[in-house]
């Protein structure tokens, strides 16, 4: 390095701020996307805690497909809550500006749930493949115990493979300008702005993301080959109505999920491409969580019985008290 360019680098400014430029300062634009996802936060928790309860409360959802979905619902939950509260509040007063640290924080539990959500969505996939391709064997594979171990394990090795990547990151510096143009600190706009040497903190995270990811994408992946290929050598038109009927809901949301991640970080880092990295990060990042117990409430009867029961007994017990 020459005399010059260490004079540069030392006369970077190290800054303690960001500022999330979200999605413009138009101050009608701004309300009018408050408001909208003042609603979608509401809807995703309400959605997402009510189903955690009727997983719990009602026996017949007692089964390792709930038991996965009620472990999906409860990271959703924390999902929005580490995205939206920020981005409202952004919205509101018109400041994206938030400190270093606290963007660290929100990059860290964003890099953690989006795993964990990986290897839950490979859980009932494989919980699926097992229902239609291994209906005799289902009961002795899916215990109650391999269920627990599964479930650990999504979260155990999302927390190790993110918290590995986070102490790399938290010990760089930042410096050059503020304005990060997204609506939450992801990977690729931080890296941008380390003042060090961000090559090597890009390839540990490749080689984290490859060893971790993977798998629940190709158990995902490979699930759904066997599920499709069996469901069409079922002769009956019912019968692979009723088989399809089971996975649908699941294969809507690892859709939406997966196409819209993959897209995310395939797309290269290009200025023009900028608005639509940020559309389609809301995909993953707000529409699953929201779209999560919509889906599953609307085309699934289980849960739809559920819910009358719940209702039912509540509009019973106002109705005692009334009296």
């Amino acid at each position: 390095m020459t005399l010059r360019q260490k004079a540069e680098v030392a006369n970077r400014t190290v800054i303690g701020e960001f500022i999330l430029l979200g999605f413009g300062n138009d101050p009608e634009l701004q309300t009018l996307l408050f408001l909208v996802f003042l609603v979608i936060y509401v809807v995703t928790m309400v959605g997402n805690i009510l189903l955690v309860v009727l997983v719990v409360a009602d026996r017949r959802l007692h089964t390792p497909m709930y038991f996965f979905l009620g472990n999906l619902s409860c990271l959703e939950t924390c999902y929005s809550s580490a995205i939206l509260p920020r981005l409202l509040a952004s919205l509101l007063t018109g400041d994206g500006t938030v400190s270093v640290p606290g963007c660290m924080v929100q990059f860290y539990c964003v890099g953690f749930l989006v795993c964990t959500e990986c290897y839950l969505l490979a859980a009932m996939s494989f919980d699926r493949y097992l229902a239609i391709c291994k209906p005799l064997r289902y009961a002795a594979l899916m215990t109650s115990r391999f269920c627990l171990r599964f479930a650990a394990w999504s979260w155990i090795l999302a927390f190790v493979a993110s918290t590995l990547t986070f102490s790399w990151m938290s010990q760089s510096a930042f410096c050059g300008h503020k304005e990060i143009d997204h609506f939450f600190c992801d990977f690729n706009p931080l890296i941008e702005r380390s003042c060090d040497n961000s090559s090597l903190i890009t390839r540990l995270s490749i080689i984290i993301t490859s060893i971790v990811v993977p798998f629940p994408f190709l158990l995902t992946l490979m699930s759904y080959i066997c599920i499709i290929t069996t469901i069409l050598k079922i002769p009956s038109y019912t019968g692979r109505k009723r088989a399809f009927s089971t996975c649908s809901s699941h294969l809507i949301v690892v859709t939406i999920f997966y196409s819209t991640l993959t897209v995310v970080y395939i797309l290269p880092e290009d200025h023009m491409l900028k608005d639509l990295n940020k559309v389609l990060s809301l995909c993953y990042t707000v529409l699953t969580p929201l779209a999560n117990p919509l889906i599953y409430s609307l085309r699934n009867k289980e849960v739809t019985e559920a819910l009358r029961k719940i209702l039912h007994g509540f509009m019973v017990l106002m109705g005692i008290q009334k009296s």
